[in-house]
């Protein structure tokens, strides 16, 4: 589903990433730790194409992404990569069902199509009553369940997550560990999560610790 070989990024004269190899199979959930700068974000994100790398390559579903050219990458993200993040990124004047139907609708879904679908996910997050609601209205929990039913419409190969409970509370957390293992059971979805969250890390198949910008250990898969 997703392979890295070689990834080097540096910010300046700061080299960040110093050769990342990363094997993800379809339908895992690989967790990465580490210190605060040791290069957890830069890594999700240039795997998840926000970031390019200065060296390597990434292959996602075969497709070498880190090859693309900026259209056609904008085109490949939106179809094949979601994303959830420590601050779940709502639209505050759309409501929970517009805001996960946007992807769909950048992806070219007409309202209908893309409106049933949401529905469908809104629905296996408990949140069928809250459709309606703006995110001013939910609780953070409530709001970072609307967050990855938008990573979700558009049937992603993978959903790359950012500390995605670094902004709740216990319960609401519980809620949201469990919610990823649902996730991977229903639809075998595959997550790559950066977390600090001990129970989340531990939940995943494989936790993998990176140090100064390497994967130190975490039973990677051989690349």
């Amino acid at each position: 589903m997703l392979k890295a070989q070689n990834i080097h990024k540096s910010f300046g004269k700061l080299e960040v990433l110093k050769g990342i190899n990363l094997n993800v199979e379809k339908g895992e959930i690989v967790s990465i730790v580490g210190a605060s700068g040791a290069g957890k974000s830069t890594l999700l994100h240039v795997l998840g194409t926000i970031e390019k790398p200065d060296m390597g390559s990434i292959l996602i579903e075969g497709k070498k992404v880190s090859e693309l050219n900026d259209k056609a990458l904008s085109v490949f993200r939106n179809k094949s990569i979601g994303f959830v993040f420590q601050f779940h990124h709502l639209l505050p004047e759309f409501t929970a069902l517009e805001n996960v139907c946007i992807p769909a609708f950048i992806g070219g879904k007409g309202k209908k199509e893309a409106e049933k679908e949401a529905m469908k996910l809104l629905e296996f997050m408990s949140l069928t009553d809250r459709a309606d609601h703006k995110p001013s209205e939910l609780s953070g929990g409530e709001q970072q369940r609307v967050a990855i039913a938008r990573a979700l419409i558009n049937k992603p190969a993978v959903v790359f997550a950012d500390e995605p409970s670094g902004n709740l509370d216990s319960q609401s957390s519980q809620v949201l560990h469990k919610l990823f293992l649902s996730l991977r059971e229903q639809f075998n979805q595959t997550f790559v999560i950066v977390t600090h969250n001990k129970e989340l890390a531990a939940m995943a198949d494989r936790k993998l610790v990176i140090k100064d910008g390497l994967v130190i250990s975490g039973n990677n898969k051989h690349v």
